[in-house]
């Protein structure tokens, strides 16, 4: 069948300064070049090129040109050409477009514009060993009154405190399981979490078994829908717990992992079949109310022995303050609140770029802007600079 949709890159060949070496055949993954034995040369099928310009890097006489393809349709505000293809694209296969490895719309990336600074009233420390600060951070319940004891001129605390991760970097690395990213991966975020003093979240792929004894201290394992691999060894291994309920990449429907990415060894930390799709349903199918939530955080906790802090991870919604006071009152510890930009498995295209909201609702450059407007004297709202921090735009 002929497909509708346009290719998006457009090859060119000069036949002058090819040499029919065919390492452009060799280099392709995705079969784009291919020989006709009858025609005696290299054909090209555009159809199948994704961009990645290998072929162009490899070829010894700089033959081949790879470039984006001028085909496009009428402009319209709401069906961009990509809108539009996805959309042929789907009816033409009959199934959902997946993709994985976060988003690359051109959303702010808050990452860019963080600013530690813990002098917070007063100025910078001139002498750190007198004036010392620190970004120490302790995640968990805190009571909200303390008994002590000063007996024989030692402080001893007698409230009975919950579980907490003290943090030295307040920098935590997401959840990423181990079969939506490499193994490669996996580990160098496992190494640079424990290397600057900050935890990583499993995921619910698991952790290996062969990086618990290394890893275990700055881990955070993941209880999500689909229960893959739980066991008591593997919720003791690491420092806290995480039941995912929700998470922003694609809120309510789950998580996905396919086929294709579940090898063998992905299989065995997972303990699923080879091969087949690693699917985590929308919800968790024994939490129907806060009441059934409670009684998972409770259950985890009695197999951690009361030793780990219970996190509960939900999507960014409006209304999420009310849905954290059910969570703590469930007896939770932790509370993690994901917004957008996520999704490293497998997630359905239409969903991950247009579902979710940013946990810190309203850049910087929009207040910004809006200020300079009033500086200038143009049509902006009067309010003072440090009240547009909390103007609605």
């Amino acid at each position: 069948m002929k497909s509708l949709v346009f290719p998006e890159f457009q090859i060119t060949r000069d036949e002058e300064k090819c040499g029919q070496c065919r390492g452009c055949e060799r280099q392709c993954a995705f079969g784009v070049h291919t020989y006709d034995p009858v025609a005696d040369r290299l054909i090209s099928d555009e159809r199948k090129c994704v961009g990645c310009q290998r072929c162009v890097i490899f070829c010894p006489e700089n033959a081949i040109t790879v470039r984006p393809s001028s085909s496009f349709y009428r402009p319209n505000a709401s069906w961009s050409r990509e809108k539009l293809e996805d959309l042929k694209k789907q009816a033409e296969t009959g199934g959902v477009l997946l993709t994985g490895c976060g988003n690359d719309n051109p959303f702010r990336i808050y990452w860019d514009h963080i600013v530690l600074n813990a002098s917070q009233v007063t100025n910078p420390s001139i002498d750190p060993l007198r004036e010392p600060m620190e970004l120490r951070t302790f995640l968990g319940a805190k009571p909200d009154l303390m008994e002590i004891s000063t007996e024989d001129g030692d402080v001893e605390i007698k409230t009975k405190l919950s579980p907490n991760l003290m943090v030295e970097t307040p920098i935590l690395f997401s959840a990423m399981s181990y079969g939506a990213i490499s193994y490669n991966a996996f580990r160098s975020l496992a190494t640079a979490a424990c290397k600057s003093g900050t935890y990583f979240n499993t995921g619910e792929g698991r952790l290996p078994k062969e990086m618990r004894d290394e890893f275990g201290k700055c881990a955070i394992v993941q209880v999500a829908s689909g229960r893959f691999g739980l066991d008591a060894e593997y919720l003791n291994c690491a420092q806290a717990v995480e039941i995912k309920v929700g998470q922003g990449a694609k809120p309510g429907i789950g998580g996905h992992l396919p086929g294709d990415k579940v090898s063998a060894a992905v299989a065995e930390t997972r303990m699923i079949p080879m091969g087949t799709d690693a699917i985590s349903p929308a919800p968790h199918h024994d939490i129907y109310s806060i009441e059934y939530l409670s009684m998972l955080i409770y259950a985890l906790k009695e197999a951690t022995n009361y030793e780990k802090p219970i996190s509960v991870k939900i999507a960014a919604v409006h209304n999420f303050a009310a849905i954290a006071t059910g969570i703590v009152r469930a007896g939770a510890d932790i509370i993690a609140i994901d917004g957008l930009r996520g999704g490293t498995g497998a997630a359905p295209k239409a969903i991950r770029d247009n579902v979710g909201i940013p946990t810190l609702s309203l850049p910087y450059p929009r207040w910004t802007d809006a200020y300079e407007m009033r500086v200038s004297g143009t049509n902006a709202p009067s309010l003072p600079r440090a009240e547009f921090a909390a103007a609605p735009m």
